[in-house]
């Protein structure tokens, strides 16, 4: 209930002649699954997913797209835009075209680029330091790397 909610919200904020050329919803494995479901209900139109089973995004499970099909990419969280890039590269390999990215959160604080039109429906801006000016008191924290890809 409040995915499809949320999913409402973002639908919202995408403009509306967008919104009438988007033939699929592409999310990616495993994080924006369900987001990105929740948008293709609530646009009307059939949602699909990449995964990574050899370290890239591709479409499998006989989801397809027709050439030129128009695509909106849909993630539960953006913070460098380097997975959405990977997955648009995806979605263009196998003849879709995005043309726009939508999330629920971004956070980049607004400065994400994923070469296409970006729709977050919120941006949280959190500091960063480097290594030898973190505060002392993070610095007593084991950092921890975020993100969906495979660590060392």
């Amino acid at each position: 209930m409040r995915a499809s909610r949320l999913a409402e919200a973002l639908a919202q904020k995408l403009p509306r002649d967008l919104r009438k050329r988007i033939a699929k919803v592409v999310s990616p494995a495993m994080g924006g699954l369900i987001i990105g479901h929740e948008m293709g209900r609530a646009l009307g139109t059939e949602a699909i997913f990449v995964e990574r089973p050899q370290g890239t995004f591709e479409l499998r499970r006989g989801f397809s797209l027709k050439p030129g099909e128009e695509v909106l990419l849909v993630e539960d969280v953006i913070t460098t835009g380097l997975s959405s890039r990977e997955a648009i590269k995806a979605v263009e390999a196998e003849g879709g075209k995005v043309i726009a990215a939508a999330a629920l959160v971004d956070r980049s604080g607004g400065t994400v680029d994923v070469g296409v039109p970006f729709y977050p429906l919120i941006a949280l801006n959190f500091p960063t330091y480097a290594p030898e000016e973190v505060p002392p008191e993070l610095a007593a924290v084991p950092a921890i790397k975020p993100g969906s890809r495979a660590k060392p």
